[in-house]
């Protein structure tokens, strides 16, 4: 398969504003994922990419970015999902997630998301004595959440 990767590019060293490289990839396939292709087109084309990535398992969420418009993870994200069935050539589109500032290309300040996260504290927070075993939560508690967890 081939596919036409169109990548938001902004470098603030040199750039005034950002600016889409378009790269070609031959011989792709439908297994491989969104970072597989920004690998190739790193290893491969255009050296000068930038772009976060750590356990390429969709744990740690640190290639989050938008593919197609819609926010995912480029590790998760696999090519013959964003092809019609039986497509033998695709067009691309991925950029810096939306909502925090880019540093360079794909990499965004994480450090805004950060703050927020740990003013929220998303943890618990025992008032008294430490319990001796695990807290347990019901279905019906768990409920509650479920929507939020859903991003």
């Amino acid at each position: 398969m081939q596919v036409q990767l169109r990548i938001r590019r902004f470098n603030p060293e040199k750039d005034k504003k950002p600016w889409w490289g378009e790269y070609t990839l031959q011989d792709v396939h439908p297994t491989d994922t969104v970072l597989d292709l920004l690998n190739r087109v790193k290893w491969e084309i255009d050296g000068t990419l930038s772009m976060r990535r750590s356990c390429a398992h969709g744990v740690c969420g640190s290639d989050a970015m938008r593919i197609n418009g819609a926010n995912g993870l480029a590790c998760k994200t696999l090519v013959k999902n964003l092809a019609a069935p039986g497509a033998t050539a695709v067009t691309l589109q991925v950029e810096p997630i939306l909502g925090l500032p880019v540093l360079k290309d794909l990499i965004v300040d994480m450090e805004p998301f950060l703050q927020a996260y740990k003013n929220v504290k998303p943890f618990l927070i025992t008032t008294g004595e430490q319990p001796s075993k695990e807290r347990i939560q019901s279905a019906e508690e768990r409920a509650v959440f479920d929507d939020t967890t859903k991003c």
